[in-house]
């Protein structure tokens, strides 16, 4: 792990450009140093992997987005638990965690795979897990939620120690009822990213106006 670590200080950071252009969107990442692999981005960080330690995941957090330290605060309360990562070194502006793989919720969608009954019961046990360690559950939605071998993993849990309340969740769960399952009984298709996205947004503007 310390040749990591320094891999990740020498190689990784030095030469990784992430821009944080608006609070409220994701951020954009400029330059991804070879060999590391971009696995994705949120609002806070991306997380990437080195090809030659292929098990671990580290989560680089952009300039001027806070959160490290939650997060980490989040992985020590929760401990091991098969639906979350774990947490092996925080450094002042990474996290080094166990790479988890699979596909998140909203690639399931757009890409055509299913979602499977048993990964939404994972979530909801995971989720009651976690409430039980303390921890308050917000902004699950189906960029942070994945499938993996057919079960359901919890790949971002940065804002569990947040106190509001928080509907993302439950919201998904009735889309998933009432539209995905009888929509995916008939047969599962691809969704255009761009229809996704106008979903995304206009859900965005109806829990504003709901709140």
């Amino acid at each position: 792990m310390e040749k990591l670590l320094e891999a990740i200080k020498e190689e990784l950071l030095k030469h990784l450009v992430l821009e944080s252009v608006q609070p409220e969107d994701p951020i954009k990442v400029r330059n991804v140093p070879g060999p590391w692999v971009l696995l994705g981005s949120g609002n806070y960080a991306a997380v990437l992997f080195h090809p030659d330690y292929e098990e671990y995941a580290v989560k680089v957090y952009a300039p001027g987005r806070p959160g490290l330290a939650e997060e980490a605060e989040v992985y020590r309360r929760l401990g091991a638990h098969p639906a979350y990562s774990v947490l092996y070194h925080a450094g002042p502006d990474f996290l080094l965690l166990k790479r988890l793989r699979g596909v998140t919720f909203y690639d399931c969608i757009k890409r055509g795979i299913s979602i499977t009954d048993q990964a939404i019961r994972d979530i909801d046990e995971a989720l009651k897990y976690a409430v039980s360690r303390g921890l308050h559950p917000h902004d699950v939605h189906a960029k942070n939620v994945m499938l993996g071998d057919g079960r359901g993993l919890i790949v971002d849990i940065s804002d569990f120690l947040k106190q509001e309340d928080c509907t993302m969740w439950d919201d998904f769960k009735k889309a998933y009822s009432r539209l995905y399952r009888p929509v995916a009984s008939l047969g599962v298709f691809p969704v255009p990213d761009t229809v996704l996205e106008a979903v995304r947004k206009g859900y965005r503007l109806w829990r504003r106006r709901r709140s």
